[in-house]
């Protein structure tokens, strides 16, 4: 297989594994958008993002991406009232995750598009050494 194709799945594979982190970090974020602290004044989940850097590939001279880290989101909760919940504070307070479902679903939908993509790219590629095996036969 010549180096441009070995570079293209390889990139592509990259591509696929930062993405399936992204997919992850995302499903937890949805399955805990209503896990709220089981202690008065505590804090309940907070939403989690994934960060990406380029790496090089010094054997293949590829620049391919990976997870450069998982982190927290800072931004505000959410404040609901009820008095009666067991993280409710002395006004009656607790905190909501600083999740928000709709923002996920799109962050989903554009991971798993991006997922898609980098598999394309590996069917193509497995396509053309097939049809370069043909053609030497």
């Amino acid at each position: 297989m010549t180096d441009s194709l070995k570079g293209a799945l390889f990139v592509a594979g990259s591509g696929m594994r930062a993405q399936g982190t992204r997919i992850r970090v995302i499903a937890e974020n949805i399955a805990n958008q209503t896990s709220t602290a089981d202690t008065p004044g505590g804090d309940p989940y907070r939403r989690k993002v994934v960060t990406f850097q380029n790496a090089l590939d010094r054997q293949l001279d590829l620049d391919t991406v990976r997870v450069r880290r998982v982190t927290e989101d800072p931004s505000a909760f959410k404040l609901q009232f009820d008095p009666n919940h067991p993280a409710a504070d002395e006004n009656g307070y607790y905190k909501m995750p600083n999740v928000t479902g709709l923002i996920e679903t799109m962050d989903m939908l554009e991971a798993q598009r991006t997922y898609q993509a980098n598999v394309s790219v590996i069917e193509n590629t497995k396509r053309m050494v097939s049809t370069t095996l043909d053609l030497l036969r």
